[in-house]
């Protein structure tokens, strides 16, 4: 691995290498926050004499150009926190779109205001925060090197917004007990970007193209002159009660209570250690409903706040996806969709110097005809090399079904550049595997490679992994074991900003499957002849597939309806429509049809937004999936819905309601979360289920009722 990093360096490949040819880094130096109140006013004298950005450049609809209305960002820093204030000034207040107040709102489908901190000042690491004119927050980690973000992560953190004459502003106060950073340092990288949703302009701070994500820390601008920050002893504590009551239609009603604490404590800055005892997750929204008519089980995302705190260092090598997670947080304490109880966890996440630590370690409870108790664990270890370039080692040891001598180790490496041929992107990653338990047979290694060129005119891809028929690691998520997987993309996307169309992307992402003797099993030739996004902010596309499979056995599509095994060669179609999320009313129509196996498939899927109101947002959705094979016709109907009453940013309900013909469920769950203080919140959760019972009619089948109080001592 190292060897290929030299080769590279050789190449001038290097980010390292002729650091005095790089761009001039925009800086920003940090005023003096004093007693401040978050109204989003700025009104404060602070803000008057600090130094202030106002010279956010265009990155979308033309990089470089000069944004259409102005933005003034200034931020503050006391030794316990940072305050940001930003106006955005518009000449049209009318037009100013806003319509969410929810945590963890799609705000960016409205006009937002956001900034990153690089707290460890590495480039590679970061945490995002983003506000809407409503005041609805988010709250992320940046993930996947820079090219994503990770919102399910929550910090403590304030904010307020307000309009006016010229248009909006807002102010954010982030703890910095609610970050983990490098000690001592007294610079932080910094970035700033402001959406105007109706003109479907981006604006940035630094690194304004196209090419270059928001959440690339390695091209961030600088915040300068920040204090010594003080953390006090660094101790939170956050306990917790839940009560409440579940039962079923042939139980009676049980009541429960269930105390949990939480403990983090942060050691220099840089590291968090946490202590969970008797985890609960009661507030954790469930999981939406997915059809599946492959062979092959899908993942369901992670959602549960103590995994999420640090997930971005469990993070392992390049181009993996949902091909092989060696460590898939959600082998903790779900087995089999049934949640095993949590009794003791611990774990360390941060950074010492240019390496990235995480450790879990969590003993989980019986649950009868589930899952045993089980002590499970895991280490990931990353050293960031030249530049913006990292190698790393992971382990995990431990079977949640109680199945002995589990243990899975590995290496990756991944060179990164955002300066390839001068300011581009380029990533090359391998990596390694090798898995153990007790029952385990045949190949148990995994390796891999990736080479991506992910910028905006051109992004492509070349992708190799080989996964072996015994690969089965007990905390993984490994979908196809026994195959080598191929895979390539080829995206050109030319920007018009003409004839009403913004940029079109022209897409060719081939793909093949096979044993490990190299024999196909699947194949797949995604194109899009047709794929535009208008100047209004509205897309529409359209794909051809081409497709087979290989089934060496019998494949059961739906309940009843086998498909029998043999070479099935067949092409699939798409058409897709998406209106823009700035008016009330947006959506997305997709239409896909065409062959599948040796008969037909329609599968339709709609998706609607609907905001009557400044405090309401209602979505439904769709699927019908009406298939005709050899073995027999059938009709999967998976129906959504969801209401959501933004009281406040601090105070919101909703309910959201699924429907599949293939359980004969109905299944609702009713949140209320009230953050009653930046340290405090309330939720209120019931879950109501219904089932269709074989007369036809409809019956009650489960209910449940929680609630729970957490509040976090801070010291």
């Amino acid at each position: 691995m190292l060897t290929l990093a030299a080769c590279l360096a050789t190449l001038g490949l290097d980010p390292a290498v002729g650091q005095a040819q790089e761009r001039s880094v925009p800086a920003l130096r940090a005023g003096r926050a004093e007693a401040m109140r978050i109204d989003g006013r700025l009104d404060e004298p602070a803000w008057t004499t600090a130094d202030s950005i106002t010279d956010l450049v265009q990155v979308e609809p033309r990089a470089g150009a000069v944004p259409s209305m102005r933005t003034v960002v200034r931020v503050l820093a006391n030794t316990s926190e940072i305050v940001v204030g930003i106006m955005a000034y518009d000449p049209d207040p009318d037009g100013i779109t806003g319509f969410s107040k929810g945590r963890d709102a799609e705000i960016d489908e409205e006009d937002y205001v956001g900034v990153v901190l690089d707290t460890f000042g590495d480039g590679r690491t970061g945490f995002i925060f983003a506000v809407n004119p409503a005041g609805a927050r988010l709250d992320a980690l940046v993930s996947n090197r820079g090219e994503d973000e990770n919102v399910a992560w929550d910090a403590i953190w304030e904010a307020g917004t307000n309009r006016g004459p010229h248009g909006w502003s807002a102010e954010f106060r982030i703890p910095v007990k609610s970050l983990i950073y490098r000690k001592g340092l007294t610079t932080w990288g910094l970035n700033v970007q402001r959406q105007v949703v109706r003109l479907q302009e981006i604006m940035r701070w630094s690194s304004p193209s196209p090419d270059i994500e928001i959440g690339q820390t390695s091209r961030a601008g600088l915040l300068t002159g920040l204090p010594p920050f003080d953390l006090g002893l660094g101790l939170a504590i956050r306990p917790a009660l839940t009560v409440g009551g579940n039962n079923s239609f042939d139980t009676d009603i049980e009541t429960t209570s269930h105390p949990s604490l939480d403990l983090t404590q942060r050691v220099a800055g840089g590291m968090l250690a946490s202590v969970t005892v008797n985890t609960d997750f009661a507030e954790t929204e469930v999981d939406t409903r997915r059809t599946n008519l492959t062979r092959f089980p899908i993942r369901f995302p992670e959602k549960r706040s103590f995994f999420l705190e640090g997930d971005d260092v469990f993070e392992f090598g390049l181009g993996l996806g949902d091909q092989l997670i060696p460590f898939f947080s959600r082998r903790v304490g779900l087995v089999s969709g049934e949640r095993v109880p949590l009794r003791l966890g611990g774990k360390v996440n941060g950074q010492l110097g240019g390496t990235s630590i995480g450790a879990l370690a969590m003993r989980t409870g019986s649950l009868e005809g589930v899952a045993p108790p089980a002590t499970l664990g895991v280490v990931r270890l990353k050293q960031n090399v030249l530049g913006e370039s990292s190698a790393g080692v992971l382990a995990t040891v431990g079977d949640p079904l109680g199945r002995e001598d589990a243990w899975m180790a590995g290496a990756d490496f991944t060179y990164q550049t955002s300066r390839f041929t001068g300011d581009r992107n380029l990533l090359v990653g391998v990596y390694g595997l090798v898995t153990g338990r007790a029952d385990l047979e045949g190949d148990r290694s995994a390796a891999g490679m990736k080479v991506d060129y992910p910028n905006d005119l051109w992004d492509i891809a070349l992708t190799y992994n080989r996964i072996g028929d015994g690969f089965d690691p007990s905390l993984g998520f490994v979908p196809r074991p026994g195959t080598n997987q191929l895979s390539g993309s080829v995206n050109f996307r030319p920007r018009f900003n003409t004839g009403g169309f913004r940029q079109c992307f022209f897409q060719v992402r081939p793909g093949w499957t096979g044993d490990l003797g190299w024999n196909w099993e699947s194949w797949r030739l995604f194109t899009a002849p047709a794929h535009c996004q208008m100047e209004s902010g509205d897309l529409f596309e359209f794909n051809w597939v081409p497709q087979g499979e290989r089934l060496e056995e019998p494949f059961e599509v739906a309940d009843g309806v086998v498909i029998p095994e043999g070479s099935y060669h067949f092409t699939r179609y798409r058409v897709e429509v998406q209106f823009a999320s700035k008016r009330p009313v947006s959506g997305t129509a997709t239409w896909w049809f065409g062959g599948f196996y040796d008969g037909t498939l329609h599968q339709l899927e709609a998706e609607v937004l609907w905001r009557p109101g400044g405090s309401v947002v209602i979505e439904l959705s769709g699927e019908r999936n009406v298939g005709t094979v050899s073995g027999g016709s059938f009709t999967e109907d998976l129906v959504g819905g969801r209401v959501i009453l933004n009281l406040s940013p601090d105070l919101v309900l909703s309910t959201f309601v699924q429907y599949d013909n293939d359980s004969k469920t109905i299944g609702s769950n009713t949140r209320l979360r009230w953050t009653f203080d930046p340290l405090g919140a309330l939720f209120l959760v019931y879950n109501h289920n219904l089932r269709r019972l074989i007369s036809e009619d409809w019956g009650y089948d489960t209910s449940q009722l929680r609630l729970k109080v957490q509040y976090t001592l801070r010291y």
